[in-house]
């Protein structure tokens, strides 16, 4: 090798030492980490969210068998299925006034990993103690933010929606559990009018009597509708503070004042119909509608019952807040959840979202006899006792509905109705305290 060849070689060498001496050397901002380090938005959980459906089934779980109740289900069938004509939906009713026997049904599948699309549930302690803390539904907290729902749904009612940061179910309407209704024929015959203290029911009770007409109709062969009548008592006698301090501590169930409530309840026992525990509370109506009872306490989708069998408001009917509650507004609310593993998913979000629009609950409502739990629902669609629930609701005092699941866990709803069962066969003033006490112990609220 000539000299000149070997420099060369030197200089080449050189050349590529340096720059992998440059390849290898610090950057020109050491302390920053390279881009592929960076904690990556990739590994954070997906957020939920909205598919248009493209064909399938929907299965919806429900206990709307009656009167009104399935008539309004229905209208709102009729919206999701102008938009989503491809989904064929499947109407999984199990009869039985508050989901007395559905429930069970619910219950059931849910244990065996196998839920329908989407259920109807009381929105609440009912389907938050029964199965968000089972972790068995999906947040639907996507589905208001992704269609600006937050502004249009009262703060009070997502606050009953709600648990851990999250909202778990579509609301669909508002109820009021503390409505009397009455013929208003049998009581023009007899000069009456709606009794607004329990002095006057019991006066009224009394000319109906007289005249052979039964004064108070009651169907509990679902115990529910006799606890739901008690409710009512509760509400009348301990005032609005005092009931929902049942349900707190706050208020004593031992207490003078809850003796006076089942005192109160049992006299009304002596004015229903004989045959009450061999009818449900669409029957007990019915005999309102005939003639056959003057009155019955009950929710206001008994205005979506009278309504299907032909009957007009402030014509063939009246109403009243139950005697003692004037001012106050006993809620509840009937709402859809999202199951995990939800066979036909996009399906079901999207029937949440008919049921959650201003254009389902406007289908809906009018039909059941419910308001629409927003705000913006079209007042021309809603007839006058309608009208009258919005405006209550409004401005009443908001009180929790037990039976229906707003005021208390499950398993107190369920000690609650066991003591009711017996109550309303023997009339046991002290027996049926003893056992309501007893249950808001076994529920960890009372000591």
């Amino acid at each position: 090798m000539s000299r000149k060849n070997g420099s060369y070689l030197v200089l080449v060498l050189l050349i590529v030492a340096s720059l992998l001496l440059a390849a290898c050397g610090p950057t020109e901002e050491p302390t920053q980490a390279p881009q592929a380090t960076q904690a990556p938005e990739a590994t954070q959980a997906p957020q939920p969210t909205a598919a248009e459906p493209t064909g399938g089934e929907l299965e919806i779980f429900s206990w709307w068998t009656a009167g009104g109740e399935a008539e309004g289900l229905n209208a709102m069938y009729e919206v999701f299925g102008e938009k989503y004509p491809e989904v064929e939906i499947i109407n999984a009713t199990v009869a039985g006034g508050a989901g007395s026997n559905a429930q069970a049904v619910l219950a059931t599948r849910m244990q065996a990993d196998d839920p329908p699309d989407s259920f109807q549930v009381h929105a609440g302690h009912e389907l938050i103690d029964s199965w968000v803390k089972a972790d068995k539904m999906e947040p639907v907290t996507f589905i208001f933010e992704e269609n600006g729902w937050m502004d249009v749904y009262p703060p009070g009612v997502i606050d009953i929606l709600s648990y851990d940061g999250e909202i778990w179910s579509i609301p669909v309407n508002i109820h009021r559990s503390n409505v009397l209704w009455y013929n208003k024929a049998i009581f023009a015959d007899n000069g009456l009018e709606a009794p607004g203290s329990f002095d006057a029911f019991f006066a009224a009770a009394e000319t109906l009597q007289a005249a052979g007409v039964t004064p108070l109709a009651l169907g509990d062969n679902g115990i529910w509708t006799a606890t739901h009548l008690m409710e009512s008592v509760l509400l009348g006698v301990l005032g609005p503070d005092g009931y929902r301090g049942l349900w707190t501590g706050e208020t004593d169930w031992n207490s003078a004042e809850v003796t006076e409530a089942l005192e109160v309840f049992a006299r009304m026992m002596e004015y229903v119909n004989e045959d009450h525990a061999a009818l449900s509370w669409d029957q007990a109506a019915q005999l309102v509608v005939d003639g056959d009872a003057a009155m019955t306490v009950m929710g206001d989708w008994a205005e979506g019952y009278f309504k299907s069998v032909g009957l007009t408001p402030d014509e063939e009917f009246g109403w009243a807040p139950s005697p003692e509650t004037g001012g106050t507004f006993m809620m509840l609310s009937d709402s859809f959840g999202l199951p995990q593993g939800a066979p036909h998913r996009d399906n079901a979000v999207a029937w949440l979202e008919v049921c959650g629009s201003q254009e389902g609950q406007d289908a809906f409502n009018p039909l059941k006899g419910s308001i629409p739990a927003r705000t913006d629902g079209d007042r021309s669609l809603y007839d006058v006792y309608l009208k009258s629930a919005m405006d209550d609701f409004a401005a009443n005092e908001i009180a929790p509905s037990l039976a229906h699941g707003a005021a208390a866990s499950t398993g107190w709803v369920t000690a609650v109705n066991d003591a009711m069962t017996l109550f309303v066969s023997d009339l046991d003033v002290a027996g049926a305290q003893t056992a309501l006490a007893q249950a808001c112990v076994d529920a960890g609220v009372c000591q």
